[in-house]
């Protein structure tokens, strides 16, 4: 057996891309986990499948390194995209999630355009353990938190260097406030229109970047009054640009780029 795959990247926040559109899915948490291994399969923070689907050019199902599967992965949105719009040979297509339908086009500078969807801020959506203001959590220096599809919690800090986030990442990520994990942000404000951003991103660890979490931090900065409606977001391989007014979707706009594509054969991955 085989699997034909994409190693695409967005800002150095690598992903795999699996075109599955006519055929079964045929990923499932044990093979993303194995493919994810940087040592024994390809490598990525999120995989995503396209799936044929009747109301839009693919439907999308994502995975994290460690098998978990999550609704929302804004960097690999933007792969998928940029990969259908070039064989139609458009600069506008739709795509389902489960965050829902999502609109993506292709700028004039060539960077990929998507409508995230609207983020939500109820306790129960996010989700959290109990009702709360997640405008402000009870956990010390009062993060906010939201969900893009995903869950996202964002400390707001004067220098991010002094931040260790690989110890403060995986602690705040387990926290029994937060039942399904979720990502950390730490965001440093340079102006009201530019942050600078790092992560630690649920079930993956420090990437160069995440276009979800980069939605959440950017939507949090915004909620609380910090920021300007339109955002530069600069994460450790990048930037992109994050747009809500405050009331409907959030538009994320960034780079990608097509890494290597390949076929694995190895029976060992029982596909």
């Amino acid at each position: 057996m085989s699997l034909s795959f994409h190693k695409m990247h967005a800002n150095g926040d690598d992903f795999v891309i699996v075109d599955s559109r006519n055929s079964a899915n045929p990923i499932t948490s044990a093979l993303a986990q194995r493919l994810g291994d940087w040592h024994r399969g390809i490598g990525f923070n999120q995989l995503a499948v396209m799936l044929d689907c009747d109301d839009a050019v693919a439907r999308l199902m994502f995975w994290n390194a460690d098998g978990s599967t999550l609704d929302a992965c804004g960097s690999a949105t933007r792969g998928a995209a940029d990969r259908l719009m070039r064989e139609s040979n458009t600069t506008s297509i739709a795509l389902r999630t489960n965050r829902g339908l999502l609109t993506c086009e292709r700028t004039s500078t060539g960077t990929i355009s998507v409508n995230m969807g609207e983020p939500l801020f109820g306790w129960s959506d996010i989700p959290l353990a109990q009702e709360l203001d997640t405008a402000v959590l009870p956990l010390a220096d009062g993060p906010a938190a939201c969900s893009m599809g995903n869950p996202h919690c964002t400390y707001f800090v004067d220098d991010l260097t002094a931040v260790d986030i690989a110890s403060l990442g995986p602690t705040i990520e387990t926290n029994p406030l937060f039942p399904l994990k979720t990502n950390v942000h730490f965001v440093q404000i340079i102006n009201r229109k530019h942050i600078r951003l790092r992560i630690w991103e649920r079930g993956g660890g420090i990437p160069l970047g995440s276009g979800s979490c980069s939605c959440g931090a950017a939507v949090n900065g915004i909620r609380r009054g910090l920021l300007d409606n339109s955002v530069e977001v600069e994460c450790d391989g990048g930037s992109v640009t994050v747009e809500w007014d405050g009331v409907g979707p959030v538009f994320l706009i960034g780079p990608v780029e097509t890494t290597f594509s390949g076929t694995i054969h190895d029976s060992s991955f029982r596909l």
